[in-house]
């Protein structure tokens, strides 16, 4: 397998952290909020799986498990920052911070040690085509993660429940004023992206890297946040972007396979330089970000 193959095959496994916990944070900050707490949430989600995986639960107790207990410690966000007012910012990296020092402190004793991964599941014929056939050979957590895609695109386009969804990020007084709970759309809308952050955690630590290590989420998600303005909170154009932060992070590992002479350190940073860049070139096109973003973002709603 050369540089290329290697890339394009391991493109998608490792675009689905970024892109379930991006997906979660899409539906929160469509409903108005910002949780900038995805970094902590992901990693206590993580060690949960990984301890409940490595004791025998399975996957899928695990990625329940992940998903509840992020799903919970969101809830702690929003009580703080909806039902008191306290500020996103501050509430979300206080959420962010207490996550990982909860993921250090659990998983202490469990550090180097590895689990099982599950088996890929390949595409008849498609996974042989030279190339490119590596794409169609990923494990069920891929594939779910672009039916999960496919799905919010979906809600955000034709449902009324998208609608729901959207109204209360555009203008929660109008969405409140017609009967809409706008308190209850948006704890049910971070509840959601904590939950898909426990998720984005638990395939890192038991799947894409299946043992743990302390830090090993390793800024994934910072850059699932940064994901949702690149792709301007429209959800094709995140996984578009979580694509290509996959096969960034992956272009380190294909250049030392290659023994090419380059700092492994800078190769490590090359995801974070891309993030830093895209979002420049993002930033600087105020009219692409007035016609998709959220207007009430980050902003309390007050009856």
């Amino acid at each position: 397998m050369n540089a290329i193959e290697f890339i394009i095959s391991g493109m998608l496994a490792a675009a689905t952290p970024f892109l379930l916990a991006a997906l979660g944070e899409l539906v929160v900050e469509r409903a108005g909020v910002l949780n900038l707490g995805v970094e902590g949430l992901m990693a206590f989600g993580a060690v949960l799986a990984f301890i409940v995986v490595y004791h025998g639960g399975g996957h899928f107790l695990g990625f329940v498990v992940a998903g509840l207990a992020s799903a919970g410690l969101s809830l702690l966000f929003a009580i703080v920052a909806l039902g008191f007012r306290a500020n996103q910012v501050a509430t979300g990296l206080a959420i962010g911070i207490l996550g990982q020092g909860l993921s250090a402190l659990f998983g202490k004793t469990y550090e180097s040690l590895t689990v099982k991964a599950l088996p890929k599941l390949a595409f008849p014929w498609l996974s042989e085509i030279p190339v490119v056939g590596g794409l169609f050979n990923q494990d069920i957590i891929v594939w779910i993660s672009l039916v999960a895609t496919f799905g919010l695109w979906a809600m955000f386009t034709y449902s009324k429940l998208g609608l729901v969804v959207r109204a209360v990020g555009e203008n929660p007084k109008a969405a409140h004023a017609i009967g809409y709970s706008v308190i209850t759309v948006r704890v049910t809308a971070i509840l959601f992206g904590g939950a898909m952050a426990g998720f984005a955690g638990a395939y890192a630590a038991t799947i894409y890297t299946p043992l743990w290590a302390d830090g090993m989420i390793a800024g994934r998600g910072w850059i699932a946040i940064a994901l949702v303005v690149f792709g301007t909170w429209l959800t094709g154009r995140i996984f578009l972007g979580a694509c290509l932060f996959g096969a960034v992070s992956l272009m380190g590992l294909a250049a030392q396979a290659t023994g090419m002479d380059v700092s492994s350190q800078l190769l490590s940073s090359l995801p974070y330089i891309v993030t830093i860049i895209v979002l420049g070139i993002i930033s600087a096109d105020r009219r692409l970000l007035k016609l998709n973003g959220v207007a009430s973002l980050g902003e309390p709603f007050e009856r």
